[in-house]
């Protein structure tokens, strides 16, 4: 499985995780079931990093830990929805992406993203049946967008696909301006997941990495967006409002209740330390604003 030589995984369990939607025959409906449940119930997280616990980019690793109630980022998400789609017979290719976080950063394709197309599946409005996937960007996709230019809108949100300016023959997804960045270029090649480790291990471990610097949470539905970067839980979409978490109790209560993370594995001294890391990076923040 482009690079990894792994048991199958549990596909009847996954499709479970993530409520069982979309489970027949390949289609642009059974896809964008499975792309709108898979965002609704498998957040968008870096608590690993936080927790000590190393990671790999390998999808069934990844799927693994999907199954036992976690989530991950692009390479995590991406990488073992990938392998759902392919075990229910969806063409999927991985490509080599770029995240944009803000116009003071130049676009390009440096593989700190992971992409997703579904390929085979036609529609009036798409009937060369090419389709961007993309579990993985956090606040951004609900739904899948086809590979058609476009100005496309999911709930309260509007996205923009057109012609990729860095990368040749590839696509650029531009995202909504109440967004966590600016947007994502990707190449039409398809990658071996094994390409993705180095920048893996990057973001992971260096001090330089958003994922080091701030503990992220974020979980998609048709509405909005909830997303928790250290102690404070903003929600954007339907409703704007922003709370302090003041507590451990509450943290823990908030990362069930709103991200469905029990964190059943990790016992009381994990989840004290965890807190501790939190609190000192959210003092450490608040003293720079200052």
């Amino acid at each position: 499985m482009m690079g990894y030589r792994h048991e199958v995984i549990d596909f009847s369990a996954y499709l479970r995780r993530i409520g069982g939607a979309g489970d027949g025959p390949p289609s642009a409906e059974s896809l964008r079931l499975l792309h709108r449940a898979h965002v609704e119930r498998v957040p968008y997280e870096c608590l690993e990093i936080w927790l000590d616990r190393p990671t790999s980019v390998d999808p069934a690793e990844s799927a693994g830990r999907i199954l036992r109630g976690r989530g991950g980022y692009c390479y995590h998400l991406n990488g073992a929805f990938s392998l759902l789609l392919q075990g229910l017979g969806y063409r999927v290719t991985r490509h080599f992406g770029g995240v944009q976080g803000n116009a003071e950063r130049p676009a390009g394709v440096d593989g700190n993203h992971l992409v997703l197309t579904v390929s085979g599946l036609p529609t009036a409005e798409n009937p060369g049946g090419g389709w961007l996937v993309d579990s993985g960007l956090g606040d951004a996709l609900h739904e899948p967008l086809p590979l058609v230019e476009g100005v496309y809108r999911q709930g309260p949100f509007s996205y923009g696909l057109r012609p990729s300016e860095v990368a040749p023959g590839g696509w650029r997804f531009d995202h909504d301006p109440r967004g966590s960045f600016l947007g994502m270029d990707f190449g039409p090649e398809s990658v071996e997941m094994t390409a993705f480790a180095g920048m893996h291990r990057h973001l992971s471990t260096s001090p330089d990495s958003g994922f080091v610097r701030v503990a992220t949470v974020q979980r998609r539905d048709a509405a909005g967006v909830d997303i928790l970067r250290g102690l404070v839980l903003t929600r954007v979409g339907d409703r704007e409002n922003r709370l302090t978490v003041e507590t451990p109790d509450d943290y823990f209560a908030l990362l069930a209740d709103v991200f469905g993370l029990t964190l059943d594995d990790v016992g009381p001294a994990g989840r004290a330390a965890l807190w501790d890391r939190l609190v000192t990076a959210q003092e450490a923040w608040e003293a720079s604003r200052s």
